[in-house]
């Protein structure tokens, strides 16, 4: 039978464990995941405790508390608060998700662990290296592309043109999803990923785009799209409740009308 280990140099190790607050009568434990790139040492796991009468009830407010209170040199990204922005994506309790939307208490867990987004370089503890996602969802030129002139006042939809949007456009780009991808993770330097996809689909959908046919080309390739297998791991993990499995489906069903 075969077997696979990680290269030791990026075992994790046991870290630091924290001290209580003291006189804290509500205490919530939380192990996170650290790794400074110029200590030249392999990652860690820190246990900290947090004051839950101190503290707001979402995952982030423990994080920012212990920022604020513990330890400050613990690094990780944060915006909006408020799930919109997508800066706080992480892998939390297995799955990735928003810190500023998970509540404390929906881990359902004494110990709440904390991962950076998996199966992408890390920059420093829970910030991830999203530099090729980045690149990827740029490949597929997420802007309106037209032939015919410019209108004097706005480019015109029916609502029942605007409608097909509804569940592509929320996408805020948290990553969430490519990185819960078994495809992205074997495949990631060709295979766009399930968040690239999804945003193709909304060009491709959009009434007002006429450049339907340079799209399904650019898309035309064997890693490109077609290394989805509707696992659906990122349909489940979506924080906003999008379906790009769905999409991905729905470029695949285009590449086909357009051959018939």
């Amino acid at each position: 039978m075969a077997q696979f280990q990680l290269p030791k140099n990026s075992r994790y190790t046991e870290g630091k464990t924290w001290p209580k607050p003291a006189d804290a009568a509500n205490v919530q434990a939380f192990r996170i995941y650290r790794w400074n790139p110029d200590d030249g040492q392999n990652p860690r796991i820190d246990t900290y405790y947090v004051d839950r009468d101190d503290c707001g009830p979402m995952v982030l407010d423990a994080l920012l508390w212990i920022k604020n209170n513990v330890d400050s040199t613990l690094v990780f990204r944060r915006s909006c608060r408020e799930g919109i922005c997508g800066s706080c994506a992480m892998n939390i309790m297995g799955g990735n998700t928003l810190a500023c939307t998970l509540g404390i208490d929906d881990c359902g867990s004494d110990t709440i662990k904390i991962y950076p987004l998996p199966h992408m370089p890390v920059l420093k503890d829970l910030v991830p290296d999203l530099t090729s996602f980045f690149a990827q969802h740029a490949a597929i030129e997420p802007w309106l592309q037209t032939q015919t002139a410019e209108p004097e006042t706005e480019w015109r939809q029916t609502p029942e043109e605007r409608s097909k949007l509804d569940g592509l456009y929320e996408c805020i780009l948290c990553a969430c999803c490519t990185t819960s991808c078994p495809s992205y993770w074997w495949n990631g330097d060709r295979f766009l990923g399930p968040a690239a996809l999804l945003q193709a689909y909304r060009w491709l959908i959009d009434s007002r785009d006429e450049s339907t046919g340079e799209r399904l080309d650019n898309l035309h390739d064997p890693f490109r799209l077609y290394r989805c297998h509707t696992i659906m791991n990122c349909a489940n993990t979506c924080p906003k409740g999008l379906n790009p499995a769905k999409a991905i489906a729905e470029i695949k069903k285009m590449m086909i009308a357009r051959a018939v």
